[in-house]
This record gives C-alpha cells, sequence and structure tokens, in this order.
C-alpha cells in the first residue's frame, strides 16, 4: 500500500466504531437484498450498491487503525463512505416517481414524472462525479493536492444539495396536492395494511421525507468539513463523523427496510384490494 508522509488523519481511526458500523452495514444491506431478490424492486440496486460502499468504506478504516499513512486505505474509506448516500437519493428519487404513478397523480406533480428520474438521478451522477474526482485528487497526498480535491466536494456536495433540497420540495409539493384534490387511487388504497406499522402511500412518503433529512443533514455536515479544510474542527475529530455520517447512514438503511417501498407499490396485487375491486374493475386496472 502506498504511504504518505502528509498526515492523514487528526486522529487514530477508531477501531471499535469501524467495526461496530461495518457490521451494522453489513445486517442491514443484507436484509435489503433479500427484499429486492423477493419483490423484484429493481429501482432499489443502487440503495444496496450504497450499502455494499458502507461496507467497504468501514472495514478500509478498521484497516487504516493499524497503518494511518496508507494513502489508498485513506482513499477507499473517504471515496466509498462519501459516495454511499449518493446511491440512497438516487433510489428515493426513483421511489417518488413511482408513487406518483401508482396513485395515478402525474397531474399533480410539480415536475412532470417522465423526466423525473432523468432531472434528479442527472443531478445525482454529477454530483457524485465531482465527489470521486475530488476524492480521486486528494489521494495524491500533498497539502496542495488536498486542498483541491477538498473543493472538488465542495462543489459536488452543493449540487447534491441543490437537487436534493428541490426534491423534498417536490415532494412536499405532490402530497400536498393530493391531500388536497386526491385521486380515487390514493384513497382507495390510503388504510392498506395489517400490520401495526401503517404500510400504506402517505406512510411511504413520509418515511422518504425522514430520510431525505437524514442524507440532507449529513450532506450539511460534510460540506462544513470540506469547506474548514483538512485542519478543521469538524475533520479533526472523529466523533463527529459517527454521529452524522455513519449513524444517520444506517438509520437511512434501516428506516427503509421497515417501510420498503414495494410494500406499497405492489399492493395492487394484495389480498386486501383484490377482495375489495370486482373482477372487471382489476382488469381495467391492469389495462
Amino acid at each position: 500500500m502506498a504511504n504518505s508522509t502528509y498526515i492523514l488523519y487528526e486522529y487514530t481511526p477508531s477501531l471499535i466504531g469501524a467495526v461496530i458500523f461495518a457490521a451494522l452495514f453489513s445486517l442491514t444491506t443484507a436484509f435489503h437484498l433479500f427484499q429486492r431478490i423477493r419483490t423484484h424492486a429493481k429501482y432499489f440496486n443502487p440503495f444496496i450498491v450504497g450499502g455494499i460502499f458502507q461496507i467497504i468504506g468501514y472495514v478500509a478504516r478498521a484497516a487504516a487503525h493499524f497503518n494511518k499513512t496508507s494513502t489508498t486505505l485513506y482513499a477507499m474509506q473517504s471515496l466509498f463512505i462519501l459516495l454511499a448516500p449518493i446511491l440512497y437519493a438516487a433510489s428515493i428519487y426513483m421511489v417518488l416517481g413511482r408513487i406518483i404513478t401508482f396513485l395515478n397523480g402525474e397531474h399533480l406533480s410539480s415536475v412532470p414524472v417522465h423526466l423525473m428520474t432523468k432531472i434528479f438521478v442527472g443531478g445525482d451522477i454529477l454530483s457524485f462525479i465531482l465527489q470521486a474526482a475530488g476524492g480521486g485528487v486528494m489521494t495524491g497526498g500533498s497539502t496542495k493536492t488536498v486542498a483541491i480535491g477538498q473543493w472538488i466536494i465542495v462543489a459536488g456536495l452543493c449540487v447534491q444539495l441543490l437537487f436534493f433540497g428541490t426534491f423534498i420540495l417536490s415532494s412536499a409539493t405532490f402530497h400536498i396536492r393530493i391531500v388536497g384534490s386526491p385521486t380515487e387511487k390514493s384513497v382507495r388504497t390510503r388504510h392498506l395494511g395489517t400490520s401495526i406499522l401503517p404500510r400504506n402511500w402517505s406512510s411511504l412518503l413520509f418515511a422518504c421525507y425522514t430520510v431525505s433529512v437524514l442524507i440532507l443533514i449529513r450532506s450539511i455536515y460534510r460540506l462544513i468539513e470540506f469547506a474548514q479544510g483538512n485542519n478543521g474542527y469538524v475533520i479533526s475529530h472523529e466523533v463527529y463523523l459517527y454521529v452524522f455520517d455513519a449513524a444517520m447512514m444506517f438509520s437511512v438503511m434501516a428506516i427503509m427496510n421497515v417501510f420498503h417501498p414495494s410494500v406499497v407499490l405492489q399492493k395492487e396485487e394484495s389480498p386486501d384490494l383484490s377482495s375489495a375491486e370486482s373482477p372487471v374493475e382489476r382488469s381495467k386496472e391492469r389495462v
């Protein structure tokens, strides 16, 4: 592994913290993979890849505990942990489009549904490229390259915040409109589900809001961290990484385990809905 004389960490990376979160992300990612296979929810593939990124990132941090000068380990843990939330966001963007289509509420969306995925995922890809490029520049290991890489990452984070903020506003606008002018489908599917937790489109939207806010907070934390530079207060204290990144991103994955979109978006095939419709009505829905 390549080593650097430049100080990569202002502390010794916590072995216990890295191992704990590597294990936690392994568990939730494995469950997401099971849910993906069981439900064929292809739109959650980026979410699963994000979980894999987290696992790799925290395994690299665990290894960095024993080798603080390795630029390879530094680059791995920095890049994989940094980029994972962008992949979460990509899946969340696609979920909103499917909710709108599921409810026949295309006319209530402020962003055309057929462009929604292209616009938001396109912004996600741009953010991904910028942050990945910045992380790559930082691996140069010198004071100059680290500073340049950090500002490229700041640009990528600003792009992410812009698109993510717009997405949250679009989601809230649609939610307000469909509550005020409900479609027949939204009324009919509002109270589906028999579990203790509500499993309907409204609860799925609130779950998306929750994880979106967590990702937004995490992105703001990262923006502050990189804007302060490598000698800044935030980046010099590892506790912030675990509070505002690791814990929040694990919560994002766990919440979507519980409120998996497929539970709602596949309700058309559930016994509850089938018994409430006549065969003629069901055949019209399929058409």
